[in-house]
């Protein structure tokens, strides 16, 4: 039954272990800053979204999508890729400096916006100090293949282990610019508009309430994270203090994180996969154990 099924992943793997973390918050907003930096990705999100009217509507959207892959039922996450696709395949942006019209979901820009996330998911969380080896590394890339099936592309294409994403970094670092898109967006990123409820102290006339500054320490965090290239791009020295600094900061956001109890992290697309992990743990250890008489 669809109920029961336990999806692309499931417990035991990688993907599982890394995903709760809640530090991944840090991630998702590096892995932004990094696609930036790509042109042609950014003139498609720039062209076809209206991310600055709806930053936070289009990031709940994001984290639900990257959820129901991770932990919805096999037949959530694909029906949840046939969504995304469909949407995908009828949007067109123009190239900012050929003037070439291109699809969206070429698959260069989705193995770009694919690799940039889970590259930033994995890093973002062993600097935190979740412990991986360097197998379970791997294994996380490779098992994310099939998170890049569904967006359409060939697995086979897909960086599958932490050499091939750094191979893929070195290829296609000739191909990106600080463009204006780019920095006005990383501005965006840096300081965007707070919820009503969170923006209120700002409507009161205090402009760095607690939530703004809050708010700004994960995006300087998440910057500090980038590459050293990338750093450089933004107009940072990519300096190792700065990489130590922020392997720090990250470090205590994730013991933050630690002392908030987990039913206010995990939304009910992670409680409902550990349930059905639970029952299908229980209904192993029941088949297993000898009938007594």
């Amino acid at each position: 039954m669809d109920s029961d099924d336990l999806g692309l992943f499931g417990p035991g793997s990688v993907t599982w272990k890394v995903h709760e973390e809640p530090i991944l918050i840090v991630a998702g907003l590096r892995s932004l800053y990094l696609q930036a930096l790509h042109p042609r990705a950014m003139a498609g999100v720039a062209q076809n979204s209206n991310y600055r009217a709806d930053a936070w509507g289009r990031l709940v959207r994001t984290s639900t999508y990257v959820a129901t892959t991770i932990y919805g039922t096999t037949a959530e996450a694909e029906a949840a890729g046939a969504r995304l696709r469909r949407l995908h395949e009828r949007l067109r942006a123009t190239d900012p400096f050929s003037g070439e019209e291109f699809r969206i979901d070429e698959p260069d820009l989705l193995r770009w916006v694919h690799v940039t996330e889970v590259e930033s998911f994995l890093s973002t969380a062993r600097r935190a100090g979740l412990p991986l080896t360097d197998d379970e590394v791997d294994g996380y890339y490779t098992e994310q293949r099939r998170a890049a099936a569904l967006v359409g592309l060939d697995p086979a294409t897909v960086p599958g282990t932490a050499a091939e994403v750094a191979d893929y970094y070195e290829t296609v670092r000739p191909q990106l610019r600080m463009t204006r898109e780019a920095a006005e967006t990383a501005l965006f990123l840096t300081a965007p508009p707070l919820p009503w409820k969170l923006s209120l102290p700002a409507r009161l006339g205090l402009t760095l309430g607690p939530p703004r500054w809050a708010y700004l320490g994960i995006a300087g965090t998440a910057l500090a994270l980038l590459p050293a290239w990338a750093r450089r791009m933004y107009g940072g020295l990519g300096l190792p203090t700065t990489a130590v600094s922020a392997d720090l900061t990250v470090r205590a956001l994730r013991l933050a994180f630690a002392a908030v109890p987990r039913r206010y992290l995990e939304g009910p697309l992670i409680q409902a996969a550990k349930d059905r992990a639970a029952k299908d743990r229980a209904a192993k250890e029941q088949a297993a154990t000898p009938l007594a008489g």
